[in-house]
């Protein structure tokens, strides 16, 4: 079973690099301008991973009442996901929704 250890804080994305601030309801996971987000958790919040990759939004899929974006980091190619925040960006929800 994953432990979660909660930090919630305000970063730079390293995509997009505009300033995001904390979610204040749950922990940040991604940028809500361009849902990137970075692979440095091996647990949710320890911040135990070497990797540092930047992590890909490649699709969505259905979650229980929302979402969770799928990612795949650009460095080590593993695949992950994060639950949609309430503030992430439609317009780049819809792109990462659509099959090619």
């Amino acid at each position: 079973m994953k432990r979660f250890n909660m930090l919630d804080e305000d970063f730079t994305c390293e995509k997009c690099h505009r300033k995001v601030t904390a979610l204040g309801y749950t922990a940040r996971d991604h940028c809500p301008y361009c849902l990137y987000s970075k692979h440095v958790d091996i647990n949710p919040g320890d911040r135990q991973n070497e990797c540092k990759g930047l992590l890909k939004p490649i699709g969505i899929e259905k979650f229980k009442d929302t979402y969770k974006i799928i990612y795949k980091c650009e460095k080590c190619h593993q695949e992950h996901k994060n639950i949609m925040a309430k503030d992430d960006d439609m317009s780049e929800i819809i792109k990462i929704s659509k099959v090619d």
